[in-house]
């Protein structure tokens, strides 16, 4: 077993290049800094993909820790079908995961890599889809779990929480008071905290996102790839994935990432519009984007840079657009919660015929004119809300 430790990766701090071995279940910098994966070289094999596993362990050549039977859940590999409303605008359907959000990417593999390092105790906080995604895959890892999460959280998300075993924690406030409370009981020693923001190796399942869609449209990438982004595992995971395939040479470019923002609360967007590296706190104000309401995202500045690298862009939609967005897409047959419908109304805003045209910019014309994969990232059972057309 000490031998299998050995090979997982480090951790790297971006801030000051301190590096720290996984096993030291270190999850930020004594600096104050994030932390990100040493490099360890992934290299696809391309010729064994047609017999790899059905799920996103066919990929396991780019993962820091290897596929374990006994945690997987046959994550991935989501279907990506062509919008009857656009056919130049695919839909990443990754609401389908086992637990209904994409979240399981990367849930899956920080729980293997628990397991692997004998952990005995985990701790995650969470708006509600990363902490359904954590109490599963510990769950069926064997490895105890606290989830802490808002007191007004879905109940459909609680409900999954609660049915997989979790010590399920509400705390009063928003998701910014969350986040404070499990990063003081994140410092108890032997827990690993097992957060989707500053835990490096969740990103690295996420990644797989943006190679099943490089191998889904048949080795190629589209014009602007779509991410709702409040935290911006999902912005990075698919910085991280266009760049790894960038330098083995299967891609020769990589596509703009276009990021959304729920205008209720936007700090990106505004970090972005005044052509700041920072990002500033942002007064919380309600929306039924509830998964991307994050009023200062720790990996700002990463996220920032990923989106200015693509030659992307941050937009921002309201939330009676992402209602209609949520309503369009159900008449298409999905489902889905009205964070993942975001994606959607910032296409259908950008494709309306009164929308605001500046052919300078070149990320919104590609997002208007151009190839466009949206992700739907979790299931609208999560928030047991019925689009507006849907009969009772």
């Amino acid at each position: 077993m000490a031998g299998l430790i050995a090979l997982l990766p480090d951790l790297v701090c971006v801030v000051c290049g301190t590096t720290y071995p996984v096993t030291s279940l270190t999850w930020r910098c004594r600096c104050g800094g994030v932390l990100d994966v040493t490099a360890f070289g992934p290299h696809l094999d391309v010729a064994a993909l047609p017999d790899g596993p059905t799920s996103m362990w066919r990929y396991a050549d780019v993962l820091p820790v290897p596929l374990d039977t006994r945690v997987s859940l046959g994550e991935g590999l989501t279907p990506l079908v062509v919008s009857s409303a656009h056919e130049d605008v695919w839909l990443k359907c990754d609401f389908l995961m086992p637990t209904a959000s994409f979240k399981d990417r990367g849930a899956a593999v920080l729980a293997t890599t628990a397991k692997r390092l004998g952990v005995n105790q985990a701790i995650v906080d969470s708006s509600g889809n990363a902490g359904t995604a954590a109490a599963a895959y510990f769950a069926r890892a064997g490895i105890p779990v606290q989830v802490l999460v808002p007191a007004a959280t879905s109940p459909g998300k609680l409900a999954q929480m609660y049915a997989h075993g979790a010590n399920v924690v509400l705390v009063d406030g928003d998701r910014a008071a969350t986040a404070a409370a499990a990063l003081d009981a994140a410092e108890r020693p032997g827990v690993l905290y097992a957060s989707h923001v500053y835990h490096p190796y969740f990103v690295h399942g996420v990644k797989t996102y943006g190679y099943e869609i490089w191998e889904q449209l048949g080795r190629w990438l589209p014009d602007v790839v779509m991410v709702p982004v409040g935290n911006g595992t999902l912005v990075l995971g698919c910085a991280l994935a266009f760049a790894e395939l960038y330098a083995q040479g299967l891609i020769d470019r990589a596509p703009r990432i276009v990021a959304v923002q729920s205008s209720s609360c936007a700090p990106l967007a505004q970090a972005w519009a005044a052509g700041l590296d920072e990002v500033t706190a942002v007064p919380t104000r309600p929306t039924i984007a509830e998964g991307i309401a994050i009023t200062a995202p720790p990996r700002g500045p990463q996220i920032l840079a990923a989106i200015r690298g693509s030659g992307g862009t941050i937009v921002t939609v309201d939330d009676d657009q992402v209602l209609q967005a949520q309503t369009d897409l159900a008449a298409q047959g999905l489902f889905v919660e009205p964070t993942s419908a975001v994606c959607y109304a910032a296409v259908e805003h950008a494709r309306t015929a009164g929308a605001p045209r500046d052919p300078d910019d070149e990320a919104l014309e590609a997002l208007r004119t151009g190839e466009v994969v949206v992700p739907l990232c979790g299931s609208g059972l999560k928030t047991g809300k019925a689009p507006q057309h849907v009969g009772t």
